[in-house]
């Protein structure tokens, strides 16, 4: 058979989705309900406490326990959000308490879900991936599938403005 297909498979424990293009399985998604995953989720974040010590802050997301953000996962910071006017870029060895203050708020996306005790952890490096681009909001970039064999489709996703989808002038 040739084209692309959607199978998906409901039940009350799982649901299944697969996408096969010409006979061949593509992705496959597996999502349980009694344990769905946060990884990928995006929240606006409240900083609840910094931690020098560690190089890291807790962040509450709205979940039983606060999540875990590195100083190394903490994208540069634009001056208009701090009321002091005194924006950080995270340089490298940049001290979390230069990066973030108590009460801050900031959007931040699951890297990682949490495990026993320990809350999730994050990043503020968002991504939102689809099919062939991923979108990195705050970033000059926009991230190509490798899935892409054709050269000049490649080139083509590569001259679409990631705000609109149209051509770059």
């Amino acid at each position: 058979m040739i084209g692309t297909e959607l199978i998906m498979n409901v039940m009350p424990q799982e649901t299944r989705v697969a996408l096969v293009e010409n006979g061949m399985l593509v992705e496959l998604h597996i999502e349980r309900s009694r344990r769905r995953g946060l990884v990928g989720n995006i929240y606006k974040g409240r900083v609840c406490r910094v931690l020098p010590g560690m190089d890291a802050a807790f962040v509450d997301i709205g979940l039983e326990r606060a999540a875990f953000l590195h100083a190394s996962d903490v994208a540069p910071i634009e001056e208009e959000e701090f009321p002091d006017g005194n924006g950080h870029g995270n340089k490298r060895g940049e001290s979390i308490q230069r990066l973030l203050r108590e009460g801050q708020e900031l959007p931040v996306q699951v890297i990682k879900d949490p495990l026993g005790t320990k809350g999730a952890r994050l990043t503020t490096y968002i991504t939102i991936p689809s099919r062939y681009l991923v979108l990195m909001p705050g970033s000059g970039n926009i991230g190509i599938s490798t899935r892409i064999d054709e050269e000049n489709e490649r080139i083509r996703h590569q001259s679409l403005d990631a705000g609109t989808g149209h051509r770059k002038q």
